[in-house]
Formats: structure tokens, sequence, C-alpha cells
């Protein structure tokens, strides 16, 4: 395996200015990282062509990520509501297009947050045709949708990978894959092998996080057989590290993930370390396969 090994711009900072971009890119660029993921929660900030130009020029890879939020949620029922999440959908593709990523992923089918309801049947639907829509202006520069799986807490559309499976096959598009989140799956799958394999060659995205997001290793996620497991299909695809703590607050964001711990400090420590630890994990998943 030769995965891009990635890390979430937000264990360096907590939006996308300026100079929390150059921090973010330089940072990422000297703890070894093949890639850099940012959230869009602060997109309107994001100087687009200087971004675009700073990755390029630190040899990084890029893939930007987003939920929505309940006045632009694509789940609903509401049209007015809808059409707002499909126009945010549509921008942060061109977004992500415009500084260089082929990825776009995330909770790209709800808002982020405690539902107090299922799903609805009319819901649904929507999910399916605005991301279809979607799909088909992604696949029109070669790019792929990403469907995170989310615990019960942050969405009610999809929280197990069967789920995922399910709305993509709905979806219908070549171009939309599936994203595990260890974070996420330890809360809701049974284990972290099985969901792996039932989804093989249809994932396209991984996150490795801790059960309480913070140094890998720390925890109780069984990380050796979630390795194994993507070792096992043959993934080739980005291992982004993802982890968040009060000591880097981003507006909004921090609220909806309830990140109300301090679980670390120095960012560029806890980088190193994750690092590593994801390096010798892919290295003794394929060693055990």
């Amino acid at each position: 395996m030769s995965n891009p090994i990635g890390i979430h711009a937000l264990v360096w900072a907590g939006d996308t200015s300026a100079e929390s971009v150059t921090t973010a890119i330089d940072q990422t660029r000297r703890t070894g990282y093949d890639l850099l993921e940012f959230s869009l929660h602060d997109s309107i900030n994001l100087d687009v062509n200087a971004t675009r130009q700073q990755l390029a020029d630190a040899g990084l890879q890029v893939t930007c990520s987003r939920g929505l939020a309940f006045d632009a949620d694509v789940s609903s029922e509401d049209p007015d509501i809808v059409k707002r999440g499909a126009a945010l959908l549509s921008d942060s593709l061109e977004l992500t297009r415009r500084i260089g990523g082929t990825h776009f992923t995330g909770a790209l089918y709800s808002a982020l947050g405690k539902y107090g309801q299922p799903l609805t049947p009319a819901g649904r639907d929507n999910v399916v045709s605005v991301l279809r829509d979607l799909a088909n202006q992604a696949a029109e520069h070669q790019m792929t949708l990403g469907l995170e799986i989310c615990n019960r807490y942050e969405t009610n559309v999809i929280n197990t990978a069967r789920d995922a499976l399910r709305l993509a096959d709905d979806i219908g598009a070549d171009n939309v894959l599936i994203h595990l989140d260890t974070y996420h799956m330890n809360i809701e799958e049974d284990d972290f092998v099985r969901p792996v394999h039932e989804v093989g060659a249809r994932l396209g995205y991984v996150h490795v996080g801790e059960n309480h997001r913070g140094y890998l290793g720390s925890g109780h996620i069984d990380f050796t057989s979630f390795f194994r497991a993507l070792s096992d299909i043959g993934y080739a695809g980005p291992i982004t590290f993802e982890s968040f703590s009060s000591a880097v607050v981003a507006r909004g964001l921090s609220n909806d993930l309830a990140i109300w711990r301090n679980l670390w400090a120095d960012g560029a420590d806890l980088a190193r370390h994750a690092h590593q630890f994801i390096t010798e994990h892919i290295l003794l998943g394929t060693a055990v396969a």
C-alpha cells in the first residue's frame, strides 16, 4: 500500500484566513504529510488563488469536507431549505476544484447536528436528488464525492456502512464513494473489520481518529484490526488524521461537534505522533496480510 497520509487543518488553525492557511500548509509540510484537508465551514474567508499556489509550492494534495446547516439542509422537506443546501454544496465543490482538489467529502447529505426525529422518506428523496445532481457536476471535472458516515448524534441520514452503501446505490453514480471514520465507527459499528470488507472497492476516503479525538493509541479503538482490513481490500486512497481540541476553536464547528475538552495543546507534537502511528500501522497491516 502507498496511501497518501493526510491531516485535518483544524489541528493547526480554526479558520481559513490567509495567516491560518499559510500556517496549516507550512506545518503540514514540515511534519511530513502528503495531504491537507480543509473544512469549508469558514470558506468565505479562503483566498482561493493564494491557497492553490501555496499547496502546489508545498507539494501537497488537498481534500475539502463539510457538513450542512439546519437552514440549508438537503434532507429537509422544505424546498427552500433544500435549495439553499444544494447551492452550498455546488459552491463548495467548485471551491474544492479551484484550490486543486479532486475529492469533496463529508456529511454532504444533512445538517451536522442532533436531530429530534427520524429522516422522512421525502427528506431522503431530496438527499438522493441533490446528490445525484452534485455527482453529475463533479463528474464534469473528474471529481469524486465522499459520503462520510457520521454517528447518530450528528446526523439521522447515514450512521453505518450499510446505510451509506444503500444511499450510494440510490444515487447511482460511480463517482460517489464511501468515507469511513474510525471515530464514528466506534459508536455505530459492531467492529472495525466487517464495514471495511463490506464497502470494499467503493471506499474512497478514510479518517482515523481516537474514540475521544485525542492522540492516536491513547484510547480504545482497535486500529490494528482496522488497518489490517484496509490491507485486505487493497485500499490505496488517502488516510487522514482527524483530531479536535478546545485548544483550537473553529467558530460554529467546534460547538456542532461538541469540542469541549482540551485534549491536546501542541498541534505539531500531535501531528508528528499521528504520522508515525499511521505509517507503522500501514506497514503492520500490509505485513500481516
